[in-house]
Parts: structure tokens; C-alpha cells; sequence
């Protein structure tokens, strides 16, 4: 089974309200087995357009990444994060298949 993972690219417009989000956002993350591998941090864009933060969380499943997204738990987390930030968002399936 493939892993899924959120690939999210956000303006946080104030830093302060966003905290809430972060705080609202770890249970329904832990439930549906959310481990973060980008968070932040320092990047480079090379080609195309960006935004001031960049997010990548990677889950069991394809299933498990869609269904967190889907989860009231995370919908209620959402609510806070809206008003505050601008969000670029992504749901893909890993790659399991064969490498160079």
C-alpha cells in the first residue's frame, strides 16, 4: 500500500492566530498516523511560484491522508487556519513502483 501525503505551500498572514491551527491540528494529525517531514525551514525555488512556508506530511495510506483532511477534527482545525493564511494544497499517493 502505498504511503499519501499533504504537500501544502502557505502565507500565514498572522502568525500569532495561526498558533491555534498548529495547537487544533496535532490530534486528528497523531490519529490518522500524520508525521511531519517538511515543516518550514529554510528552501530554494528554482522554477515556478512559491509561497512563504512549505509542508509536507506524510501518512500510512493514500486512504489515511484523505480521510484526516476529511476528519470533523481536522475540518474544525481548518476553520482556524482560513482566516489567517493563504493555502496551496495537495493530497497525493506515494510511489512505491521502480526508481532510476
Amino acid at each position: 500500500m502505498s504511503k499519501g501525503y499533504w504537500i501544502a505551500h502557505v502565507d500565514v498572514h498572522d502568525a500569532e492566530s495561526y498558533k491555534a491551527y498548529v495547537a487544533a491540528n496535532a490530534q486528528p494529525l497523531h490519529a490518522f498516523g500524520g508525521r511531519f517531514l517538511a515543516r518550514g525551514g529554510q528552501f530554494e525555488n528554482p522554477e515556478g511560484t512559491s509561497r512563504a512556508r512549505n509542508v509536507v506530511i506524510e501518512f500510512p495510506s493514500y486512504q489515511a491522508a484523505l480521510d484526516c483532511w476529511n476528519s470533523p477534527g481536522y475540518q474544525e482545525a481548518l476553520k482556524l487556519r482560513k482566516p489567517v493564511s493563504t493555502a496551496d494544497i495537495v493530497i497525493v499517493e506515494g510511489y512505491d513502483g521502480p526508481q532510476p
